[in-house]
């Protein structure tokens, strides 16, 4: 009896306490988990959640936690996993954060991308410290509590109504089973705080003529077998659901028909949280969550970015000169930039990937005729940057709008100080440490690092743009900050010989004095920048240089009319 009336009497204290003092806020955790086959899309629903959250009064953030032992994407070959997305705080992350940024708008950091190697190296760390007191270090507790201490990081910082989280990899795999596990538990312990949507494939079989129901069950069933139980489905699909497919899914997999969300294939990535919004997906997550439902939902800004870039009113075609350009994502954040570019000026702009080994002296003219832009891409490496030097001169000498970015910047100062300085084998020491002109040269804080990862210069810095140049007036402020990824720069000792010979060097790092964009002041549209300005872009905010190169490439397009209509 004194047990229970000491219960009683903790009970009533505690609800006292909850009346008369500030309540916290309840932050809501959803999960996004993938199933039946990879590449479905899990990112694009995740930010879509987001997205009509947010249209709905929420703050929301998007975390990553990716199944694979690499501690960051950093040191991955893009052929082995895209492009390698950078924070403003400088983690090297999965390109999926560059979804959650374009589509919420809001800044990602090093604690919303999450691998299994973090997890491992931060429990090994704390055990080689005595932090586990000589328990035997496992998988539960050890690496399930540290990945829910990962996931809990950004609730805890009091700015947020909703952190989504996306699994990566599919339900099943191997490498998986400690976050799924985590996802359970987390459900059991904080119950109607957490929902759990879960994206599958609802396959179309030509030969029957029939949507088929059976991946997604056993995907589900797959998920119970480890404890989860998913609170909404949605269906990556070719052709409509009915409600008698809906209905089948609802009653294999234990949840009612209207947790069941079609997600039909669409024209663009854009037009997906207006689908989700027709699905009534954020209601359903507000619903599962117990959360209040706001009347309103102002996705206005979304439906006019989405108006204007299904209804250009012109279209150019702009040269992606790089390495990897057989593979789809290694350029992932510069092709939605220019998405975000494009229509903010009513324009389609047709990337044509065009790879760099290809080019040469002999070659330039034909691969680039036609182009009304140039854009040179950043990488790492020696391979095919003769040809991106190549088309820079075409470039420059032809008058064709340029833009580089990161080694495009690098690769357009040897151009300039091969062709126009007459500094013959001029070059970086990246590629060419004994060149007698070392036009970029590597950092002296950089010369000693041994260890590659995470040892770049990485994330924002400060520029200073020249009052006089292009750029100060495409970004119309004279101090802005943007991210970077390399450790090569511009070498000082050549400034004078630039400058004096047309180059302007248009945006210069305060703190440490370094080049950060250059101009040619006798072109038309000449840009080159060392950071990455694709990684700020999004659709509440397309990228001012991305704006303004689109921009001059329609000038120039019109101007290549005009001189033939004049030439007739």
């Amino acid at each position: 009896m004194l047990k229970v009336f000491n219960y009683c009497y903790f009970v009533e204290s505690f609800s006292y306490s909850s009346r008369t003092l500030p309540m916290e806020k309840t932050v809501k955790y959803i999960f996004v988990t993938g199933g039946v086959s990879s590449s479905l899309g899990k990112g694009i629903i995740s930010a879509s959640i987001a997205k009509l959250l947010q249209g709905r009064g929420f703050s929301v953030t998007i975390q990553k936690l990716d199944p694979y032992i690499n501690v960051d994407p950093g040191t991955l070959n893009p052929y082995e996993h895209g492009e390698c997305y950078v924070t403003e705080d400088g983690a090297e992350t999965d390109l999926d954060l560059g979804h959650y940024e374009r589509f919420s708008a809001t800044p990602t950091s090093q604690a919303n991308n999450v691998t299994t190697g973090r997890i491992y190296q931060s429990v090994i760390n704390k055990e080689r410290k005595g932090e586990y007191l000589g328990t035997t270090v496992q998988v539960i507790p050890h690496i399930t509590d540290e990945i829910k201490r990962s996931i809990k990081l950004l609730g805890e910082t009091g700015k947020y109504d909703f952190v989504i989280t996306e699994i990566g990899g599919t339900v099943g795999d191997i490498e998986s089973f400690p976050f799924v596990e985590t996802v359970r538990q987390m459900k059991w312990e904080m119950r109607e705080d957490c929902a759990v949507v879960h994206l599958t494939l609802v396959p179309f079989l030509k030969a029957a003529q029939e949507l088929k129901t059976k991946p997604t069950q056993h995907s589900v069933k797959t998920m119970l077998e480890q404890g989860v139980q998913p609170d909404i489905i949605v269906c990556r699909t070719e052709y409509h659901l009915n409600d008698g497919i809906k209905g089948k899914i609802a009653q294999f997999c234990n949840v009612t028909i209207d947790r069941v969300i079609e997600s039909i294939d669409a024209d663009t990535i854009y037009d997906v949280p207006l689908l989700m919004r027709e699905q009534k997906l954020d209601i359903a997550v507000l619903e599962t969550t117990h959360s209040r439902i706001p009347d309103q939902l102002d996705l206005s800004n979304w439906e006019r970015f989405v108006k204007r870039l299904k209804n250009p009113k012109d279209e150019v075609n702009i040269g992606l000169i790089g390495k990897y350009v057989e593979l789809k994502d290694a350029y992932k954040s510069i092709d939605e930039s220019f998405i975000h570019g494009g229509s903010a000026n009513e324009c389609k702009v047709n990337v044509i990937l065009i790879q760099s080994e290809n080019i040469n002296e002999k070659t330039v003219s034909g691969l680039l005729e036609g182009l009304h832009g140039i854009l040179v891409a950043p990488g790492f490496g020696g391979r095919g940057i003769e040809g991106k030097i190549e088309a820079i001169r075409y470039a420059r000498e032809n008058k064709i709008p340029f833009l580089g970015i990161c080694l495009g910047m690098q690769c357009a100062s040897i151009e300039f100080a091969r062709n126009v300085l007459d500094f013959e084998d001029a070059h970086t020491t990246e590629i060419d440490t004994k060149t007698p002109y070392p036009v970029i040269d590597l950092m002296e804080d950089q010369k000693k690092v041994k260890n590659l990862g995470g040892t770049m210069r990485l994330g924002s810095y400060n520029c200073k743009l020249d009052p006089e140049s292009l750029c100060y007036s495409l970004y119309g402020e004279d101090m802005v900050r943007e991210r970077h990824r390399h450790r090569y720069e511009f070498n000082n000792n050549y400034r004078e010989e630039f400058e004096n010979a047309g180059m302007r060097l248009a945006g210069i790092n305060p703190e440490e004095d370094l080049v950060e964009i250059i101009e040619l002041k006798d072109h038309p549209w000449f840009v080159g920048v060392q950071f990455h300005p694709e990684y700020k872009s999004n659709v509440k905010n397309p990228h001012p240089l991305f704006v303004g190169f689109v921009k001059a490439a329609m000038e120039y397009k019109h101007s290549l009319k005009a001189k033939a209509f004049s030439a007739v």
